[in-house]
């Protein structure tokens, strides 16, 4: 036997403006009805100013890549020691030297 205590108005008020509350919060996150992932959805199509604009950055992004990549194959490009005039001697020597490096003949 337990004694209810005699309803107070003002609590009951707060109830149910929490209730509302609580209703209300629970309708804003619902997801809405007619809901697809963004990946179903049909797109947007660009307009052509905004497509070749897009083709432009595209063309010019792929152009710096190939500066980038034969300036780099460059810098890693054997060159020769001295310059080509009067070299010829020069290179038979080294020649000569390059074949008994990799020959495994030995030197008395």
């Amino acid at each position: 036997m337990t004694n209810m205590p005699p309803a107070d108005p003002r609590i009951e008020a707060v109830a149910t403006r929490l209730k509302e509350a609580a209703q209300k919060r629970a309708e804003a996150y619902a997801p809405p009805t007619e809901w697809q992932p963004i990946w179903k959805r049909p797109r947007k199509p660009k307009s052509i100013k905004a497509k070749k604009a897009e083709l432009a950055k595209q063309r010019k992004r792929l152009k710096a890549a190939g500066v980038r990549r034969f300036y780099g194959a460059q810098s890693r490009r054997p060159r020769p020691r001295q310059n080509r005039i009067g070299s010829a001697a020069a290179r038979r020597d080294i020649r000569a030297l390059s074949r008994m490096r990799h020959s495994n003949a030995w030197l008395w």
